[in-house]
């Protein structure tokens, strides 16, 4: 069973072995715990400079990560690796429980509550608990998401444009190890107060993902997550072994692509049943039909046609059939030459 932490201090961080804990955070305005899951595992063949951490459950309805890192919770063996890892499968713990993308405790959603306060709402002391305590302890930071209820992508890992050449290449290095067919470069102005701003702005290596949809749990989305996690490992050293291919033989090459600019990000024109042509991953041009928005108040009148603004490849499409006004409706991505970010012999697929 893990163990109960009130405080803080109470963690040993460098104790060898695998160690499991629930962090009992206080609820605002009633007596009782948000209780986070916490695993730490010091490997036992010694030190490593590159510690690893890894997160799940960063929103509640997304599962890839939450079952994903918990079996890695499980399964990694500190008597085979070297240095430490921190495992946290259900970061925003309360969104996990509630099936949702946002705490219903205080209705933030955890992945704009970055770097938090230790006096604010729940969401905010977590993730500033996860700024002071946990970053500092790690080089690589991986951050497992899936498109909840918003949106359905292909697979992909994901970071955003790096001011420094240098972790930029690694970062995208690193982001081949989960083997998916596409790794996106995407906007760092779409959103604020996202974890893997902040461990970029850290100078971490710092990898996000999507890795399904429809909050289900996608069976390829949770081998990427779970092989890809152990590929990250093995590449540094902490497990040993060679890095492990999961889609089946014979996939394409992992493409690079990029939507840096807020106008990839395609806003829904008005309210409608949106019916989508075109699938996830799928390459359009620049005019080609991506769906139509169907008004049923005249259902005597044809749909809204709408159409790529550009060519490129579809990295979004928006999951719910009732889209509203100003949400995003779809993402098209440019095809990036790897050639851009990465040393020739960085290239990994």
């Amino acid at each position: 069973m893990p163990t109960l932490i009130y405080n803080y201090d109470d963690i040993d961080f460098a104790k060898p072995g695998k160690h499991h804990y629930q962090l009992a955070m206080p609820l605002d305005g009633t007596w009782g715990f948000s209780l986070v899951p916490l695993t730490v595992i010091n490997g036992l063949r010694g030190q490593n400079k590159d510690g690893v951490i890894c997160f799940g459950g960063t929103h509640g309805n997304e599962y890839e990560g939450q079952v994903g890192v918990k079996r890695l919770a499980t399964d990694l063996d500190p008597a085979e690796m070297t240095g430490r890892v921190i495992l946290m499968p259900r970061l925003s713990e309360s969104a996990c429980q509630a099936n949702s993308r946002t705490s219903p405790l205080d209705g933030v959603n955890m992945n704009r509550a970055f770097p938090g306060h230790a006096r604010g709402t729940i969401s905010s002391r977590i993730a500033h608990f996860v700024k002071t305590r946990v970053f500092p302890l790690g080089r690589v930071v991986i951050d497992i998401h899936s498109g909840g209820m918003e949106g359905a992508f292909p697979h992909c890992t994901s970071f955003h444009p790096i001011p420094d050449a240098a972790q930029q290449a690694e970062t995208a290095k690193v982001s081949q190890l989960f083997d998916t067919g596409f790794v996106m470069i995407y906007s760092s102005a779409m959103a604020h107060g996202l974890l893997t701003d902040e461990a970029e702005a850290e100078g971490k290596v710092t990898i996000g993902s999507e890795f399904g949809a429809g909050a289900a749990t996608d069976r390829l989305g949770v081998r990427h997550a779970y092989e890809g996690t152990k590929n990250v490992l093995r590449h540094y050293g902490l497990l040993p072994g060679e890095i492990v291919r999961v889609r089946p033989e014979g996939s394409p090459a992992v493409r690079l692509i990029s939507a840096p600019h807020l106008d990839a990000y395609v806003p829904t024109p008005c309210d409608g049943v949106w019916e989508p042509i075109v699938e996830p991953g799928e390459a359009v041009e620049q005019g080609q039909l991506v769906g139509r928005l169907h008004d049923f108040a005249d259902h005597s009148t044809p749909g809204r046609d709408i159409l790529a603004p550009r060519s490129g490849f579809i990295m979004m499409l928006h999951l719910s059939a009732r889209p509203v006004k100003g949400q995003t409706l779809f993402v098209v991505a440019q095809n990036l030459d790897w050639r851009q970010v990465l040393k020739p012999d960085d290239y990994i697929s």
